[in-house]
């Protein structure tokens, strides 16, 4: 079986003037030819062997986004070194916290090289220093100006590990998600049919690359099926949200994936002025994953946007992970987006996922994420990992022809994950005619008198509370001795403007969190603290962290 390696090689030589990848900036862009890509990628690779990296050896790439990350991956993996995609340090990120995991994660996983930016250099010298393993830190730069010379791409085996994918988190040692050739290309094939791939799409993304979602979906789909990709800078995006738009107007963009909160986003940030003669008729299929897709994020979306040619049909669903390379399942391309509208009383008394009136005051929407793509199975299981029937909530399991081949170095954290061969995926919920609807988290679940409480849930509720900044609201469990069961802990970020100190600003803002909840749903929250721009912790791709920000609370309530 072939390789990625073997994929380029023969993309290149079918036509190494075809256009792959545009760089998009906000005041210009460049685009990069298979040929030019394949020639940089294999110049990044000689660079890298002279510097000592060879078969085998890991390699962590810290770069910003910019076509050097994009040859250095490319080029370990032409070298037969196995790369990974780190986050590098940002505002989101604790900068304490960030040096010390990824110290860690480095000497846990005996990384030999890694690659960053100048402004980086001084700091991961001094935090990695002690590493006996870490043989050099090396820049863009220093790779440049070393001489080129005749390269050969090392042979490297189908079931051979091609690279890791590393677990986000803010808080402990990361989990690198070993996968090999293999399971990534036939994840790519089985995605590929799902979403009806066709040899004219274009891929338009703003992704991170060291989330799987970037990469897999963003980076090295298109590249393996010889698409035209289009990347932007997340930070750019995140300071412009429609220069997306505007790239898939320019370059007639099909593809794009895109985290629930984007739509949000983009659909009440936009302004009209800024939409002036925008077309977005091109866009064949927009998928949202790697959160729980919201039903009122997808409305408000298309209704924002439906005027400048976006059809309803292409607002689509996937669930995902890194363990399965990347897609466990896809709602349908050209076809409405089901949705499941259940009995919220049921769920948390009962676990089952009943049908109900959709105007009934006790429905709650959710979302399909459609079914699993070809080569991969789906079961849901009981605390005693019993298979449960349709509509019955429970732990989602996962088999596949690409699944991880374990965790690098962490054989404790393999027998945990997999039972028999299946996934235990840790997220919750149900089967509904084949199709999979995510209900939560199984960790981040909390029960409060023996009623099962989703966090996401709460926290979407007080996401259009005034005074709340949209998207900053950590929901989770703790402990009541007194009662044996847990209290519902709420921390939510107030908006610019607002001092958590001012209890006239704040008291009106608890209130209405308390008139939220007890209207909305049949528990109470005992915590509810509002609190200052960044006092939440982010993961480091970009998901509010509830276990960090949970221990944070915790101390902050200990000391008062």
């Amino acid at each position: 079986m072939t390789t990625l390696i073997h994929t380029l090689q023969a993309h290149v030589r079918a036509n190494p003037n075809a256009p792959l990848i545009v760089m998009r900036q906000p005041d210009r862009e460049r685009t990069i030819t298979r040929g030019q890509f394949y020639a940089q990628a294999e110049r990044y690779a000689a660079a890298l062997s002279q510097s000592g990296i060879g078969t085998g050896d890991l390699v962590a790439i810290v770069l910003q986004h910019g076509e050097d990350v994009l040859y250095s991956f490319w080029g370990a993996l032409l070298l037969g070194a196995i790369p990974s995609i780190f986050p590098f340090l940002s505002d989101k990120l604790d900068r304490s916290i960030y040096f010390n995991n990824l110290s860690a994660l480095v000497a846990h996983e005996q990384i030999k090289a890694i690659i960053t930016y100048a402004e980086l250099h001084p700091d991961l010298s001094e935090h990695l220093s002690p590493i006996p393993t870490l043989e050099t830190i090396i820049l863009p730069e220093d790779l440049a100006r070393i001489r080129e010379q005749d390269f050969q791409p090392t042979p490297t085996p189908a079931d051979g590990l091609a690279f890791l994918q590393h677990s986000s988190g803010s808080t402990g040692l990361q989990k690198g998600v070993m996968l090999s050739h293999r399971a990534v290309l036939r994840q790519i094939q089985s995605y590929s049919e799902a979403i009806c791939l066709q040899p004219a799409d274009v891929v338009v993304s703003w992704l991170p690359l060291y989330h799987d979602m970037g990469l897999i979906a963003g980076f090295i789909l298109p590249i393996v099926q010889g698409l035209k990709l289009v990347l932007l800078s997340p930070f750019d995006w995140v300071r412009d949200p429609k220069s997306l738009l505007w790239a898939i107007h320019d370059h007639d963009g099909t593809l794009c994936w895109l985290p629930n909160f984007a739509y949000q986003l983009m659909a009440s940030r936009i302004r009209s002025a800024d939409l002036v003669g925008l077309d977005l008729s091109s866009w064949r299929v927009a998928v949202n994953c790697s959160e729980p897709v919201q039903a009122e994020s997808h409305r408000l979306f298309y209704q924002r946007f439906a005027p400048y040619g976006l059809r309803e049909n292409t607002l689509t669903a996937c669930y995902a992970m890194a363990e399965n390379t990347f897609a466990v399942s896809q709602s349908a391309v050209d076809a409405p987006l089901k949705q499941d509208v259940v009995a919220r009383s049921a769920l948390i008394e009962r676990q089952i996922a009943q049908p109900i009136a959709p105007d009934s005051d006790n429905a709650q929407i959710f979302v399909s994420n459609g079914r699993p793509i070809k080569g991969c199975r789906v079961q849901v299981v009981d605390e005693e990992k019993n298979p449960l029937p349709e509509r019955v909530v429970g732990e989602i399991w996962v088999q596949s022809e690409f699944m991880l081949t374990g965790y690098y170095n962490r054989p404790d954290l393999d027998a945990v994950a997999l039972e028999q061969g299946w996934y235990q995926t840790g997220d919750m919920g149900y089967l509904a005619d084949g199709e999979v609807y995510i209900t939560g988290r199984k960790k981040d679940l909390i029960i409060v008198g023996g009623k099962n409480i989703y966090p996401q849930d709460i926290e979407h509720l007080l996401n259009t509370i005034t005074g709340i900044h949209a998207g900053r609201v950590a929901v989770f469990g703790v402990w009541n001795a007194d009662l044996g069961t847990e209290d519902i802990a709420i921390v939510a970020e107030a908006e610019a403007g607002i001092d958590p100190a001012d209890r006239q600003q704040v008291d009106p803002i608890i209130r209405q969190i308390r008139g939220k909840i007890a209207t909305q749903t049949d528990v109470s929250a005992r915590y509810i603290r509002v609190v200052g721009q960044k006092w939440l912790i982010k993961t480091s791709s970009g998901k509010i962290a509830r276990g960090a920000n949970r221990e944070k609370f915790l101390r902050e309530l200990a000391t008062r």
